[in-house]
């Protein structure tokens, strides 16, 4: 009973910092989405920017921690299965999605770089129109780049974002953005990789200590409370 009854407050506890954490990333996403969308970049994956991404993701670790937080801290066997079944499906889609990338990388990579190159472009058009920065600017500012590969894209009419001062000489910054972004991404694909089987670890142990006290609930005969 002592092993069961620190199994529960351990969930609880773990469930409610992944609470905390989800509330975060909800937050930012709201914040994202109030300044900018980063819309502009990929203008055929609008829909899939980083602000409703961090949303969703938000919406997703605020909801399953609290099943989990909640289930674990009343004894409830329907949040404990409904906290399960949520975890597994979690980890098939994360496990998929991980799938998808290593087999589809070069299409993927591919995909984005031509629809880079359509934001880039409609970026240009409209910057005679408008004189407050867009999201290109903000990600060449962040990331000291131009561009998708270099300056040369962006024609006669180079934005401010890009330029650099060193040594009072104006210059513009050598990288591309898609150029930083694939190679930190290759650069760190271990990490990425080991950053997925800990979160799938993660999920398997709140898997089997939900499973735990699901099975504690029945054999004591306390049912759906």
């Amino acid at each position: 009973m002592s092993c069961l009854k620190c199994l529960k407050y351990t969930m609880c506890v773990v469930n409610f910092i992944f609470f905390v954490c989800g509330a975060t990333v909800f937050g930012l996403g709201i914040y994202l989405m109030t300044f900018s969308r980063f819309s502009s970049l990929l203008p055929s994956l609008q829909a899939v920017n980083i602000a409703n991404s961090l949303f969703i993701i938000g919406i997703i670790i605020t909801c399953v921690s609290f099943l989990g937080f909640l289930g674990a801290l009343k004894e409830n066997r329907c949040l404990l299965i409904s906290f399960f079944i949520l975890l597994f499906l979690l980890m098939l889609a994360e496990l998929a999605a991980a799938c998808l990338l290593l087999l589809f990388e070069n299409q993927i990579g591919a995909f984005i770089e031509k629809d880079l190159k359509q934001g880039l472009e409609k970026s240009k058009e409209s910057r005679g129109n408008r004189t407050a920065e867009d999201d290109w600017d903000k990600v060449q500012k962040t990331l000291h780049c131009c561009g998708i590969s270099n300056h040369t894209e962006w024609g006669s009419n180079v934005p401010e974002s890009c330029k650099t001062h060193n040594n009072e000489n104006e210059s513009y910054w050598q990288k591309g953005c898609y150029t930083i972004l694939k190679n930190a991404f290759e650069g760190n694909l271990l990490n990425t990789g080991i950053g997925v089987i800990v979160v799938c670890v993660i999920e398997v142990l709140g898997m089997c200590f939900s499973m735990t006290l699901f099975c504690h609930i029945s054999r004591s005969g306390l049912g759906y409370k």
